[in-house]
């Protein structure tokens, strides 16, 4: 397998976590958080990372229940990631992220900037599939 760069997003309506990584290493890091004051501020702030990173695919997590059911704020991720793929034509994989965000605090005790490592989480999940 040729070697892969993937950016991760951490979806919220109000702040996204961002993770780098790549197949050769297999590895995830927490990269920063995005806080856009707008929609049009947010795709610029990805378009600007998307130009810098210039990534093969880009994952981004997919909230679901406990029980691994779809919830409303799936259908925001599920729409993100549809926006991500047809404004910058970069291939998009949806992962689960259930309990991304639990293991991202345990880390960083109670913080709430844990989204970078939320987003690194999962990033690191989808590359521990690769083949």
């Amino acid at each position: 397998m040729p070697e892969q760069t993937f950016l991760a997003f951490d979806f919220g309506l109000k702040k996204i976590g961002v993770a780098i990584g790549n197949s050769l290493t297999k590895s995830a890091r927490p990269l920063c958080i995005l806080r856009p004051a707008t929609k049009q501020a947010r795709f610029e702030q990805i378009a600007q990372l998307l130009n810098e990173w210039q990534p093969d695919c880009v994952i981004v997590g997919l909230p679901l229940t406990l029980e691994g059911q779809e919830q409303p704020a799936s259908l925001q991720s599920r729409r993100f990631a549809n926006q991500l793929n047809g404004r910058f034509a970069v291939k998009v994989e949806l992962v689960d992220e259930r309990g991304s965000s639990l293991e991202a605090q345990s880390y960083l005790g109670n913080n709430d900037d844990d989204d970078a490592v939320a987003a690194s989480i999962i990033l690191q999940r989808y590359l521990d599939k690769l083949a």
